[in-house]
């Protein structure tokens, strides 16, 4: 089931492994075979299938952090489409071939995941045909985690920095409370309250319903 937004956006959703990431499937009615791919997560097989019975030509492998849950399928994506460009923020770019880092380790199990291409900082935007996605500073439950805002589409993608109700973890190597809370609050409680909220986990939010309700963000 594809999500239509304004602006030409057209999101899919697919729910991988045991910790249940949202992985997102992007795409632009302009160009419904390209598309973009937002953290392929574990046992990603589903998703790579999807793909193919869509005929999709994957463009871009799009990060918003480091940990193995939201790695783990690249090399399954790359494998299978190797001219997508892995993008990741670059203060979580070392995780990916670190499985201390990225945490897959201290679970028993080891992830690494190819070099990115790209590595992106707040402020930078990244272009989707005519659609526009701004890199926003949500580190603080990795120590580069971002989130992507594409304003023509009213549509935030926050990784595990804000879910419906909550926030990312605090209480795991590397994470700061104080610095995610922070951002949290300067860079995506920020924008316009009608704004789509896509987590990395659980269901969808608006920027308005966290600003009233969520308890660890809001006034």
């Amino acid at each position: 089931m594809i999500l239509r937004l304004s602006g030409g956006l057209g999101v899919r959703t697919v729910v991988l492994g045991e910790l249940q990431t949202n992985c997102y499937v992007l795409s632009h009615e302009a160009s419904p075979r390209e598309c973009w791919v937002v953290d392929p997560g574990l046992s990603a097989q589903p998703l790579v299938d999807l793909l193919r019975e869509r005929q999709f030509s994957v463009r871009r492998i799009l990060l918003t952090h480091g940990h193995a849950d939201h790695i783990a399928g690249v090399a399954a994506v790359k494998q299978a489409w190797p001219e997508a460009v892995l993008t990741c923020p670059a203060g979580d770019a070392e995780m990916l071939s670190d499985p201390m880092r990225n945490l897959s380790l201290p679970f028993g199990f080891r992830i690494v995941a190819p070099a990115p291409e790209a590595v992106v900082a707040p402020g930078q935007r990244l272009e989707m045909g005519p659609l526009t996605w701004e890199v926003l500073d949500s580190s603080g439950h990795t120590p580069g985690g971002a989130s992507y805002y594409c304003a023509e589409s009213q549509v935030l993608l926050s990784g595990d920095a804000l879910f419906a109700g909550s926030v990312g973890r605090t209480d795991i190597p590397g994470a700061d409370e104080a610095l995610l809370l922070k951002n949290i609050r300067a860079n995506l409680l920020s924008l316009p309250q009608a704004t789509r909220v896509l987590p990395g986990h659980g269901p969808p939010t608006t920027i308005g319903r966290e600003r009233r309700e969520n308890p660890f963000v809001s006034p």
